[in-house]
């Protein structure tokens, strides 16, 4: 679970330096200027490391699973041959599909407007920059990004269905509680992750409002990565006894 931590505290640096930066210097100078090869990139590395996410995510849950419904056969099963081939695929498998749709992105024509109302180059407001025709790039992001998406969230509901039915099968309470303390950080994670990225994806954007799509780029770009290192650290008692400590203090 720790390997998989650091791997999911890799994803949300490389997002929040990627994009918080270039966004605090739009805000204090009221705008900013970005050539379009660093606004390709600044998508690409942000693309891989949510599509990262989602695969993580799922293997993630995986973990849980084991620990709960086969504790005996953990260690065996999840060793670390296993953690380091489900990362290193799940990394290879974000940069390749996310290569694909760049490629497809800068085949476009760019020859009118160049202001983005944004505070980070996603692929809804380049789209909607470039002069070409973009409805089959369109097409090609839903055969893309939907399958790489959903099936990991289906993949974490079918555990957790699995995982409920182990903590119902326990007899005492103590111990039904225990499964779900196990599971909790995980969970919380899943639902802000999903929650955020469907909310704004999922929504056609002529539904919404300009400053209610900002604002829900901002919650999956800074303010999902700030909470996951919390989330995960209530759960750690020598934090928990640290702060205590420090508050007392």
């Amino acid at each position: 679970m720790y390997f998989f931590l650091t791997q999911l505290s890799l994803s949300d640096l490389l997002v929040t330096t990627t994009i918080v930066p270039n966004t605090l210097y739009v805000i204090c100078y009221d705008g900013g200027t970005m050539s379009f090869s660093a606004c390709i990139i600044q998508f690409y590395v942000f693309a891989c490391s949510e599509m990262f996410e989602f695969f993580l995510l799922s293997v993630m849950a995986y973990d849980r699973y084991l620990a709960i419904c086969n504790p005996l056969r953990y260690n065996s099963i999840m060793n670390p041959v296993l953690c380091i081939k489900s990362v290193i695929i799940s990394w290879l498998l974000s940069f390749s599909v996310e290569l694909i749709v760049i490629i497809s992105i800068i085949q476009l024509q760019f020859c009118g407007p160049n202001v983005i109302d944004h505070f980070f180059c996603d692929y809804v407001p380049l789209l909607e920059l470039s002069c070409s025709d973009t409805s089959f790039i369109e097409e090609e992001i839903i055969i893309l990004c939907v399958p790489f998406s959903l099936t990991p969230l289906i993949i974490i509901v079918v555990f957790y269905v699995y995982i409920v039915r182990a903590a119902v099968r326990v007899s005492s309470i103590s111990g039904s509680s225990k499964v779900f303390a196990t599971c909790s950080s995980h969970l919380t994670v899943v639902f802000i992750f999903y929650g955020t990225l469907l909310g704004i994806y999922m929504i056609p954007n002529k539904n919404k409002s300009l400053t209610v799509n900002k604002i829900s780029s901002l919650l999956y770009t800074v303010v999902t990565p700030m909470i996951n290192p919390i989330i995960y650290s209530l759960r750690n008692e020598d934090i928990k006894k640290a702060v205590k400590t420090i508050l007392v203090k």
